[in-house]
């Protein structure tokens, strides 16, 4: 077939010398070669573009050099060889320029056109023939048109066909977002029910406690009435009408008084009845959309093996480029991934092949030599690991030549002359853009463009990547990948004054650490669980943010992470905890970041990133700035934040105490009532509890006796605030335990400094 005409840009010098190669076009894959190389071209002329304003960005000569080598990979797996000779030539030429100049810049333009050219020609089914054409034009002989057998495919095509609806997969996209979105409307409906329900429980308790006190209003006019008429009776004197009149008078307000309080009970009982009728339209409601969206991401999971034409092609292809025999061995091809996982990682996975065939797998005379089988194996394995896919590329090839990397990292000055690198760093060092250790340039390898794509891309869709080499045996590389981008589970924690959702496959355990407990773990620089090791970190530090101090409380959040091999201790400041969170995309300032798997929106509208800490604490290894500057980078101090406990049956002493508190830079945790407060002593331990005397269920009195007999509590600090000021009710509560007697209304002042007593460190 003849090759690229280029006859349009006869008037300028043709940007590369044309190769004569013959197309064998696999019509299978042409449709996704199609939509896949419109959309390289753009993104490549759109970066050629920005270019030009800005020459001297290597940036840029990078972005532009993945991308053709990209384009080039799916042309040629495609069986477009005119054009991955083409786009070949227009690497070449990228390669011999570092900086952008107006030459070059139109030389590539003009390239990249031709190929445009190409690949319109290939959408309307003339590609090889359309410049044979205009010279020589020739007709097909009937007998190269359709056969019979084709017709009973095309039957049977449109037989499916009608069984089948076939909808875009952006419609499809657009239905999955909308039914999460309906998911975060739920969630915020949710907790508006929750503060609903807790507001009814407290207008329960002060109903409850209005009538008791209207009761004892009652029984003291009662005794005051019964008093006054034996007085009278006593001294023989008539009984005042006057004050018989107020008497009943009062009774008649306080019967008003109680009808009304029953009035509002009843009310309060019918909202406490609709409120259960929501929750339960609520749950049925979330079950439905749950239900939809797995319905939705059913529709968008497609089986891993839908590519596994493509793949045996670019083994076949490269082992044919090469001189070398390979055969490749997918196995667990049927489990499903979600589409935008799966066209992600699709073109890391042909890198990985390609690298396999042209790196791993040896000659057929090196493998004689070795004693292995003249074909070389790779094996393509697909497994499920909890919430993940595992994608799973193992060959019996020669290895990772860790010699060759360390010569090639000295020689682009990734490492000094003395500097020693073990092979973990090594191994992230073939990641790195610009290393290749392939000896000469071809069209399989050599250009050190591949490697990096393949780490960026996975990272992309929230996954990660691992490898492990044998010398002599093969290489294997591992891409954790998440089963979907749409819905998962997520723990939220607090750091640095935000919220953070991590998977919740990566949490290995959580603990519960004691100040005292938690400045071992830090001095120890790490923990160990279940015999493996996990370093610690503040989680803000790995967000570059390594000024920032961590909190210490009473008892402090320390999650041990794992992913894969990989593990990590972070320290966090608050747990918000488990939940479902719809995913969504962080926009292109996000997307390339390693570490950032997308944000989502909670119920209460705040925007949260979801984070891998155990990739982001990897980005410095290949650079070697991992553990060795962590253990030598001494501790930062830690922010001690004190805690102090508000026990009132008033809410809105509550509030106002819990506000002014908050204001001042204090942890405020409120107790309705002693009960209420022990429960919550339980979990925590504050610095300074404040409490009143007189509670429901229990009063201060019993809360401090009980606190003082416990040997965890007994040393906290106790102030009370009650309007009862005599002297009897100050020494009962001096001899059991509590420090200071305050009235009510308190000083704000006086009720701070001596909060600060007792929680400023000495």
């Amino acid at each position: 077939e003849a090759p690229i005409d280029t006859t349009p840009a006869a008037d300028t010098a043709a940007p590369v010398e044309m190769l004569d190669v013959r197309d064998d076009i696999d019509e299978q894959l042409l449709p996704i070669f199609l939509e896949e190389s419109r959309e390289l071209h753009q993104e490549i002329n759109a970066r050629l573009r920005e270019w030009r304003d800005a020459p001297d960005s290597t940036e840029l000569h990078t972005a532009i050099a993945r991308l053709l080598h990209t384009a080039k990979g799916s042309a040629r797996m495609t069986g477009a060889m005119t054009l991955g000779e083409h786009l070949h030539a227009i690497e070449g030429r990228l390669e011999a320029a570092s900086v952008a100049t107006p030459t070059l810049l139109d030389e590539l333009e003009q390239g990249i056109d031709v190929a445009t050219q190409y690949i319109d020609r290939l959408a309307h089914g003339d590609a090889g023939e359309a410049p044979a054409a205009e010279s020589t034009p020739t007709a097909e002989p009937p007998d190269a048109v359709a056969t019979p057998a084709v017709a009973i495919d095309a039957d049977e095509a449109a037989a499916a066909s009608a069984a089948t609806l076939r909808v875009r997969a952006g419609l499809v996209d657009r239905f999955v977002n909308e039914a999460g979105e309906i998911g975060i409307a739920r969630t915020r409906i949710e907790g508006e029910l929750r503060t609903q329900r807790r507001a009814l429980l407290d207008l329960t308790e002060n109903v409850i406690r209005l009538r008791n006190q209207l009761r004892e209003v009652e029984i003291q006019a009662d005794i005051q009435m019964q008093s006054r008429m034996a007085q009278a009776e006593s001294e023989h004197a008539d009984f005042d009408p006057l004050e018989m009149d107020r008497y009943t008078r009062l009774q008649e307000l306080t019967r008003m008084m109680a009808e009304s309080v029953n009035d509002v009970t009843t009310v309060q009982h019918a909202l406490l009845r609709n409120l259960d009728g929501a929750d339960a339209a609520l749950t049925a409601q979330g079950r439905q959309t749950r239900a939809l969206q797995q319905a939705l991401m059913s529709v968008r999971m497609t089986p891993f093996d839908s590519l596994a034409d493509r793949l045996y092609r670019v083994v076949r292809q490269s082992a044919k480029d090469l001189g070398k025999r390979a055969n490749l061995d997918l196995r667990g091809g049927r489990i499903e991934l979600d589409r935008s996982v799966l066209e992600r990682i699709t073109g890391p996975l042909e890198h990985l092949l390609r690298n396999a065939v042209a790196h791993g797998i040896e000659s057929p005379e090196e493998r004689h030599a070795a004693r292995k089988p003249e074909i070389g194996e790779i094996t393509l394995t697909v497994r499920h690991e909890g919430n993940e896919v595992v994608v799973e590329m193992r060959d019996d090839g020669a290895g990772l030549d860790y010699a060759r990397i360390e010569q090639r990292a000295r020689d682009n000055g990734l490492l000094d002359a003395g500097e020693v690198a073990d092979e973990r760093r090594l191994t992230q060092m073939i990641f790195l853009p610009g290393l290749s250790t392939a000896g000469n340039l071809s069209t399989v390898s050599g250009r050190g463009v591949g490697m990096d794509v393949v780490k960026s891309e996975t990272a992309a869709v929230g996954g990660r990547i691992e490898v492990t080499s044998s010398a002599g045996n093969g290489a294997t590389f591992r891409l954790y990948l998440p089963l979907t981008l749409a819905v998962t589970q997520a723990l939220l924690v607090r750091a640095g004054g935000r919220t953070w959702a991590i998977p919740s496959n990566m949490v290995a355990q959580v603990m519960e650490l004691k100040p005292d407990a938690l400045a071992t773990l830090r001095e120890a620089g790490g923990t160990d669980w279940q015999d493996t090791h996990y370093r610690y970190t503040y989680l803000p530090h790995l967000l570059g943010d390594p000024a920032a101090q961590p909190e210490v409380h009473r008892f402090n959040w320390v999650l041990l992470l794992r992913s894969g091999t990989q593990t990590l201790a972070v320290h966090v400041d608050a747990l918000r905890g488990n939940q479902e969170i719809v995913v969504k995309k962080a926009g292109p300032q996000l997307a390339r970041l390693v570490g950032y798997a997308g944000a989502t929106v909670l119920g209460d509208g705040e925007i949260v990133l979801i984070i891998n800490p155990v990739t982001l604490d990897g980005l410095h290894e290949a650079g070697g700035a991992g553990g060795a500057t962590a253990a030598t980078t001494p501790l930062a101090p830690v922010a001690h934040v004190p805690t102090v406990m508000v026990v009132d049956d008033s809410l809105t002493v509550r509030k106002i105490t819990g506000r002014l508190l908050e204001r001042e830079g204090f942890e405020v945790v409120t107790a309705k009532d002693g009960v209420d407060a022990l429960e919550q002593l339980l979990e925590r331990v504050p610095d300074v509890i404040l409490s009143d005397i007189e509670m429901p269920r229990m009063d201060g009195f019993d809360l401090a006796r009980n606190i003082r007999n416990d040997e965890r509590l007994k040393t906290v600090p106790i102030i009370m605030i009650t309007s009862r000021l005599a002297d009897k009710h100050r020494e009962y509560a001096r001899k059991i335990g509590v420090e200071h007697y305050l009235g009510k209304p308190y000083q704000e002042e006086e009720l701070l400094a001596l909060i600060r007593r007792y929680t400023t460190p000495a």
